[in-house]
């Protein structure tokens, strides 16, 4: 996605060098449409500049830091040596993150998607998360939950988080779930804490997941499960849950399991 607008005074921007002359160097500007920057010799690189092709190349892509911008002249003024490296380096990750979330709205919406509903959508991410790429990392992580606030239709909310779980590699994602557990038994309080202990595994839960039993309320207990991954959270959750359920189902009990906490404990 590329913005129609001007970049801000202060901010970086990621560019490709397509002229070099002896007074400086041309950028286009990969993030915004239609815009091109100049970046005098002096803002290149610090120190006594011979010549400016010892420093740059054409086609090279840059991180560069806006020091003006004249919409009437149509100039933006640009700073190649006021980025330091670290500055680059994050700003190119953005940049990548942000070419990733541009793929993932087309396999979300199709080739087909027309300019203004893709305005549309991405303007909404934007808006709530800072970046495309934030929004869909969000999504992966909560669901339709990390939406709930972004003006978008069911059908279109569905495909982000759809696409984001197929696509997005989080460092971490938590899922919640609760399981009622009940046993008419005199042994009762003793089977749900072995089915307790069942859920929490036993001690044999793998080293990437954390998995944690609280109680909430008779007969209710919230399982949460931490884990690289949204398929191994999710499988390890119900897992989890199927562990504890046939413990008090062995004992004449009974198991149920959902996904929202009951009113009746709120």
């Amino acid at each position: 996605m590329k913005y129609s607008g001007w970049p801000e005074p202060g901010e970086l921007v990621v560019g490709k060098i397509d002229e070099i002359e002896d007074f400086g160097v041309f950028v286009d500007l990969e993030e915004y449409e239609g815009k091109r920057g100049l970046c005098h010799i002096s803002e290149v690189a610090s120190g006594w500049i011979k010549n400016v092709r010892d420093h740059v190349n054409e086609g090279q892509t840059v991180v560069a830091k806006v020091l003006d911008v004249d919409e009437s002249a149509q100039q933006i003024d640009l700073s190649i040596k006021d980025v330091n490296d670290h500055q680059r380096k994050e700003k190119i990750q953005e940049w990548k993150n942000e070419q990733k979330a541009d793929n993932w709205m087309e396999l979300a919406f199709g080739e087909d998607l027309d300019d203004e509903t893709y305005a549309a959508i991405a303007n909404e991410l934007l808006a709530e998360f800072g970046s495309m790429y934030d929004g869909f990392e969000s999504a992966a992580i909560h669901g339709d939950e990390a939406l709930d606030d972004v003006d978008l239709s069911e059908d279109e909310i569905d495909a982000i988080v759809e696409t984001a779980r197929n696509n997005v590699s989080v460092p971490y994602v938590q899922v919640t779930g609760y399981v009622d557990l009940s046993c008419p038994e005199s042994s009762g309080v003793d089977v749900i804490k072995e089915a307790l202990q069942a859920a929490e595994g036993n001690g044999e839960v793998p080293d990437e997941i954390d998995l944690e039993v609280t109680y909430v309320g008779s007969p209710e207990y919230r399982i949460q499960v931490q884990a690289p991954d949204y398929k191994t959270a999710e499988d390890a959750l119900e897992e989890s849950a199927d562990r504890a359920k046939a413990v008090v189902e062995d004992h004449g009990g009974a198991g149920g399991f959902h996904r929202e906490r009951s009113e009746d404990d709120e």
